[in-house]
């Protein structure tokens, strides 16, 4: 994401560039009796998914630290959007909030009526986890470097099958943003979840798919997917062999998938405050980098103001490509 890029140091998880001097809490100010009871953290996709686990991992901390339980709650459905509707219309008191993802933002160009803005119906509190993507192909595909499998698209128009994790998702939006820059049609073919996407590509049924890391570096791991690049500003740690598509030839490309904690519009000050402060501490802690390195997650800048500008960046962003192609959901 060039706005990442910009304004953020992703580093990798075990590295010291995101160590607490570096990225220092603002002044905290007191927020008193918060948490009062248990806090529930909505998770708008099913258990199991990146979104979830990495709730369920900063969750078990946040509760030992307000000595409250932090309470992971699925409300899945709608590309997100039950969920977010429901901490939209929560009592801003700090007792219910969003662990989300990016498409919190690209559903407001996807869906042509939603029942809350995903700006100004929210309050930003931090960035807590980043995931470039893996431009993966079947070992059958004859493209062995990006720039080869760019010419194949070029060659056979609408012959190359790409699949995604959906229409609209991240896997689907950042191969038309590839597309558009090499100037070439694939034939979009969409399954309801990675998993399946997973599967097909596997079997062979399908050619390539810009890929989440953490199905996606077993497979190359393995021998099972050839890697031709990573979507991100810096070279994956996980597959360190394997070029950026900025890298191979498209500087300024850049596509990942950020996690973000928000709660309701009008969350008290302190309590926003207080929720960053502890979010930097946990997201610091050694235990917790390993157990996201696990899941190929990095860690991006925290605070809410950056989460503000990132969220605000990519509303426009992946809105105009959206609306430039007439995507809609399947």
């Amino acid at each position: 994401m060039p706005h990442l890029r910009r304004r953020a140091v992703l580093a990798t998880l075990g590295a010291a560039a995101l160590l607490p001097q570096r990225n220092p809490a603002p002044a905290q100010q007191p927020a008193p009796g918060w948490p009062a009871r248990p806090v529930r953290v909505v998770v708008p996709f099913a258990p199991g998914g990146p979104a979830d686990v990495i709730a369920r991992s900063l969750g078990e901390r946040l509760a030992e630290i307000w000595g409250q339980p932090a309470v992971v709650e699925n409300r899945a459905g709608a590309g997100g959007n039950i969920g977010a509707e429901h901490v939209a219309r929560s009592a801003p008191d700090g007792h219910t909030l969003l662990l989300c993802a990016s498409s919190h933002v690209q559903n407001v160009a996807l869906y042509r009526s939603l029942p809350y803005d995903p700006i100004r119906d929210f309050t930003p509190v931090s960035l807590v986890a980043y995931y470039s993507l893996v431009v993966v192909v079947h070992p059958s595909v004859p493209a062995r470097t990006l720039a080869e499998f760019a010419a194949l698209m070029r060659d056979r128009p609408g012959e190359v099958t790409i699949t995604s994790a959906g229409t609209g998702t991240p896997t689907h939006l950042s191969a038309e943003l590839f597309a558009l820059r090499v100037g070439a049609r694939f034939t979009h073919v969409p399954f309801q979840g990675a998993a399946p996407a997973h599967t097909a590509l596997l079997g062979g049924q399908v050619q390539a798919m810009f890929h989440n890391p953490v199905l996606a570096v077993p497979a190359v791991q393995a021998g099972r997917l050839r890697a031709l690049a990573t979507t991100g500003p810096q070279r994956s740690p996980a597959l360190p062999e394997v070029p950026t598509v900025a890298e191979s030839g498209h500087p300024g490309y850049e596509v990942g998938t950020w996690f973000a904690m928000l709660g309701p519009a009008g969350l008290p000050a302190p309590v926003v405050a207080k929720l960053d402060a502890d979010l930097r501490r946990v997201l610091a802690e050694p235990a917790l980098r390993e157990r996201f390195a696990r899941q190929s997650l990095e860690i991006p800048e925290p605070g809410p103001e950056h989460l503000g500008r990132v969220m605000r960046d990519d509303l426009q962003r992946w809105g105009d490509l959206i609306r430039r192609l007439g995507i809609q959901p399947s």
